[in-house]
């Protein structure tokens, strides 16, 4: 059975790790079955927060404005955990995030886990929710902030040693590290003309957005224009002599080009 591991927990703009980001990372390195070192920070996403988001979890566009950029502080995190399986609920929804943040930064992420919810799945009542928190009050585990990574990580962690000790000797199968899979591909990152056609749009809108252009994907660059355009509409009158006026959406292209 798994004694030593990484408790890992990610929090992020939303559910899609191909099109959000992460917002706080969380890794406590156990040891033998106790915490023996913790990696904690809150991440800058490059893009806002939503509002939907903040509620969930707490994190403010505010919060993570000096933080840094998850392309920086990728690295350090994979060193961490370097060696040891990872623990996690829901733990493939961690690694994919994880896994795009490495693959963009061009670092390998290989990784065997143990994930506490497929335990809960096999060791719960059928009809009771499994989710981290309710898992955690079936089996009397004392939480603290839901829905923050470094509080989520150490449940998991309390929830899998709560459950190892129940269950282990008799369901031991259940608690040996399975690989990981998951493929993801890097982003190309946003061009020059989406970076500039983007920043008119928001002085031109007179847009309050915390937003960091150079750490956007050319997908994510798309759609932001696109939605931009779509509420507010393309740069007004007093802005024809932008050099990017007539920009198609989010293409990259202008109106009449053949490049």
């Amino acid at each position: 059975m798994m004694t030593s591991y990484i408790a890992l927990d990610l929090e992020t703009t939303g559910l899609e790790s191909k099109t959000e980001k992460i917002t706080e990372a969380a890794a406590l390195k156990v040891v033998d079955g106790r915490i023996q070192d913790r990696f904690v920070t809150l991440v800058h996403p490059g893009k806002p927060i939503s509002e939907k988001i903040t509620q969930l979890t707490g994190i403010t566009d505010e919060m993570v404005r000096t933080a840094p950029l998850m392309e920086n502080v990728i690295g350090e995190l994979l060193a961490f955990c370097e060696g040891l399986p990872l623990l996690g609920h829901n733990i493939l929804f961690d690694y994919r995030f994880l896994k795009q943040a490495a693959v963009n930064s061009q670092l390998e992420c290989e990784f065997e886990a143990v994930d506490t919810l497929t335990l809960c799945r096999h060791l719960m009542p059928p009809d009771e929710k499994k989710n981290l928190s309710a898992s955690c009050t079936w089996f009397q585990i004392p939480q603290s902030a839901a829905h923050r990574a470094e509080a989520d990580a150490e449940s998991a962690h309390l929830l899998y040693e709560k459950l190892k000790a129940l269950y282990g000797k008799e369901r031991e199968e259940l608690f040996v590290p399975c690989p990981l899979i998951h493929k993801a591909k890097r982003e190309q990152p946003a061009t020059k003309r989406q970076k500039e056609y983007l920043q008119d749009l928001i002085k031109c809108h007179r847009i309050d957005i915390t937003l960091q252009t150079d750490t956007l994907s050319r997908s994510e660059a798309s759609r932001l224009i696109d939605q931009i355009i779509l509420q507010r509409g393309r740069l007004t009158e007093h802005s024809l002599s932008s050099p990017y006026n007539g920009f198609v959406g989010g293409s990259g292209r202008r109106k009449g080009s053949q490049d």
